[in-house]
């Protein structure tokens, strides 16, 4: 059935196709630049089309190309997941997470002792560079979790909760607050689509009047540091109730008038199709649906899963 196959040819275009560097997949692959070359136009000829662009110092995949390289990586990561479960269990299975530092240190870091206990010999290594990965052309990221207004194809995932956003400060803060305009912190948002203008949007709807006084404005860079300041009493916070909730919960934030919010995006982790059955990232799914539904901010009051839908920075 699979005897005419050019197993070595397709291979060979998989690595091109995922580093899109016929020099990077004869690295990956210990071959010489030219070997892959040679495999990938044998492979071009056995199919009759083109697989790639050759551009000036790079390459790019046509449309043909595009559709093989989605179905044969899924379809290779498949077997090597497969292959990997009759493996002798090594006393530490390693997961990597690609997030935000903000939602990091917030919201997962917090919790993430809960995922240990219950998985000791998974060890979660996080990535917060602020880079889109593109998971089908970075096999070293297993899931994201990332936050969006908008939609993408061809990814696995769960929609873990909607966000909104209110204003926090320190009990001793929220109680000035009342009798002066207090000093306002913001976010210098990278991404101005999800959300701009907040503390207009939120003052407009709370009926309050700082912003026509001219308040002192405090702007950090991350959501994080944002919050510090306002734990550390340096003024009233505009934040994401899922980044506030442990601060919340602790009692170093109260909400300011906490029945004014304004709506925000949602947060989804991802995967590429079929790694969701690889057994860490099973396991970190289903924690990840158990922790939304605790934290009480998930969608609906459910965790819902998608296919072909797909949110990012």
């Amino acid at each position: 059935m699979f005897a005419n196959l050019p197993l070595n040819a397709l291979r060979a275009f998989e690595s091109a196709a995922r580093l899109l560097s016929f020099k990077a997949a004869a690295a990956e692959l210990s071959v010489t630049p030219t070997a892959v070359s040679h495999q990938i136009r044998a492979l071009e000829s056995w199919l009759g089309l083109m697989l790639f662009e050759r551009l000036p110092r790079q390459v790019r995949l046509t449309d043909g190309g595009q559709r093989l390289f989605h179905s044969l990586h899924g379809a290779l990561l498949e077997v090597a997941q497969s292959v990997d479960t009759l493996r002798p269990q090594r006393s530490t299975t390693h997961l990597t997470l690609s997030t935000t530092a903000a939602f990091a240190a917030l919201w997962l870091v917090p919790r993430l002792g809960r995922f240990y206990a219950r998985h000791p010999n998974i060890n979660v290594r996080l990535d917060t560079h602020c880079e889109v990965i593109d998971l089908h052309q970075d096999a070293s990221v297993d899931l994201v979790v990332r936050y969006s207004l908008d939609a993408y194809p061809n990814l696995y995932g769960m929609c873990l909760f909607d966000e909104s956003f209110g204003v926090y400060g320190s009990p001793e803060q929220v109680a000035l607050a009342a009798r002066q305009p207090p000093t306002l912190i913001s976010v210098r948002w990278h991404n101005s689509k999800l959300y701009a203008h907040g503390w207009d949007a939120w003052c407009a709807q709370a009926g309050e009047t700082w912003l026509t006084r001219q308040p002192c404005m405090r702007e950090y860079d991350e959501e994080h540091y944002a919050l510090q300041a306002a734990i550390a009493g340096q003024g009233l916070v505009l934040a994401s109730n899922i980044l506030a909730s442990e601060s919340i919960a602790s009692g170093l934030l109260v909400g300011y008038r906490p029945e004014v919010q304004v709506s925000g995006a949602g947060y989804s982790a991802l995967c590429v199709p079929g790694r969701e059955r690889h057994p860490p990232v099973r396991a970190f799914f289903q924690w990840l649906g158990e922790e939304a539904r605790l934290s009480g901010y998930a969608l609906k009051n459910s965790v819902k899963l998608f296919q072909d839908r797909v949110t990012h920075i």
